[in-house]
């Protein structure tokens, strides 16, 4: 009966902490964002320029756009079509019970999990969609900053421009039957990016069935001490993310793979052999990567030294954006206009959707307010992210974050390298585990060290 009672106290606790979460952070899409029609606007990759709305062109590279020499010359309503598409993941309430806990909600302490679980969303995007896609219906959603947009012209891409953009201007006007095959293929190829866009949002279900849902990400945070409930940093998370992504048996997940750099350091081959390991007996294609860097960017406060070096990662169509925030307090940055990031905020407490039934909702998936926050005020720790579909890709990609490394770090050291060889090579411990161990004693230690956020300064 005293253990009766006892329960009882913990779950009327939760509920009222969980009330109080719920009424805290109910206002976080009520503030207006206002973005600057004279400055270039950085999404994952991605360059937009309000100020040349009205011209669909091409415009010579300015401040801070570095996509190949060239500004997309789009406007509000692209770049709105853009972000919007990217996958939003918050805090919910009334999910099944976290087990092991009086849990139902993760207000007030999931944050970082659900930056990381987004950052993850958007390399299966790319892995799966490709940085091209846009969901269909995403300006359809409610936007609730409706007044920070206002263009006084509202046009749309249009399929010349994009020719342009893949260098097919010069396409001849296609015959009827052409005409029919290319709208039976977008029919097929739209329902086929659906598919795959719901699929990879019931994997980040609240549910204990879910892949990358908070239940699993939570069973292996206990690996490293970690319970529900508890704050987690977002270097721990990588690691947990890691695990998650390794643990699956989803056969469309077998083809992709995620690497946590160790103390700041890309080892390219460990990198290589993780993409190069065969999928099955009769199949040896490049895997996917996903490269998770956690790094510290100062000591207490951020350095602001870091800044153009962040816009950098930011600007690089190989990121999946960065897990970080204000201390104590997770956001996913995804982007940037001058010294402001652009990020979605976890802090917005929903009702739980069960991703199990067919055409479950989508919107609350989806965020309708991009926020900005000053440079200076991001916590110092953070996770990067990177995405490099086979070998011949990572390699590039290190090679252009390398140089980027070099050109910013001046004087200083760099935030973190890409060393060629294995970690064994310099005598640091392999972290290839049985798979029936979750996490290696190396991997517990660092993942304890990471915990409290002790990072080595450079």
């Amino acid at each position: 009966m005293e253990a009766t009672g006892t329960d009882e106290v913990d779950k009327l606790k939760t509920k009222f902490i969980s009330a109080w979460n719920n009424m805290k952070y109910s206002w976080v899409l009520k503030t207006k964002t206002y973005f600057s029609r004279n400055s270039p606007v950085l999404l994952l990759g991605k360059c937009y320029h309000f100020k040349y709305e009205d011209e669909n062109k091409l415009l010579p590279a300015r401040s801070g756009c570095t996509i190949e020499d060239h500004v997309i010359a789009g406007n509000v309503e692209e770049f709105r079509k853009d972000f919007i598409s990217r996958i939003w993941l918050t805090y919910r309430e009334e999910f099944p019970q976290i087990e092991g806990s009086a849990l139902t909600t993760d207000c007030g302490w999931g944050c970082t999990l659900r930056t990381g679980q987004m950052l993850l969303a958007q390399g299966l995007i790319l892995h799966f969609l490709g940085r091209a896609w846009t969901w269909p219906d995403a300006l359809n959603i409610e936007n609730s900053d409706s007044e920070s947009w206002t263009s006084n012209t509202v046009k749309k891409f249009t399929a010349s421009f994009e020719a342009s953009l893949s260098g097919e201007r010069e396409l001849k006007t296609p015959t009827v039957s052409q005409k029919e095959t290319i709208r039976r293929y977008s029919d097929d190829h739209e329902m086929q990016n659906e598919i795959y866009h719901r699929k990879i949002i019931s994997w980040f279900g609240d549910s204990p069935l879910a892949l990358f849902g908070l239940h699993q990400l939570i069973e292996y945070g206990k690996k490293s001490g970690k319970k529900a409930g508890d704050w987690y940093g977002p270097a721990v998370v990588a690691h947990i993310l890691r695990k998650a992504v390794e643990e699956t048996r989803h056969p469309d997940l077998q083809g992709i793979t995620i690497y946590v750099a160790q103390d700041c350091t890309v080892y390219s081959s460990d990198v290589i052999d993780k993409q190069c390991t065969s999928m099955a007996s009769d199949n040896t294609d490049d895997k996917a990567v996903i490269i998770l860097i956690p790094v510290r960017l100062g000591g207490e406060r951020t350095n602001t030294d870091y800044l153009d070096f962040v816009k950098g990662i930011l600007s690089l169509e190989y990121c999946v954006g960065i897990i970080g925030g204000k201390p104590k307090q997770s956001y996913y940055f995804a982007g940037f206009q001058d010294d402001s990031l652009i990020y979605m905020d976890p802090h917005y407490c929903q009702s739980f959707v069960d991703v199990s039934i067919k055409d479950f909702p989508l919107e609350t998936f989806h965020c309708p307010s991009p926020k900005k926050m000053s440079f200076r005020k991001m916590d110092p720790s953070c996770t990067i992210g990177f995405y490099c579909r086979n070998v011949q890709d990572f390699k590039r990609a290190s090679e252009e974050i390398t140089k980027m490394l070099k050109i910013s770090s001046k004087e200083k050291y760099p935030l973190f390298t890409f060393v060629n060889g294995h970690s064994r090579d310099y005598d640091f411990t392999s972290t290839t585990t049985n798979e029936e161990d979750f996490f290696s004693e190396d991997e517990k230690k660092r993942l304890k060290r990471f915990s409290t956020e002790e990072f080595v300064l450079l």
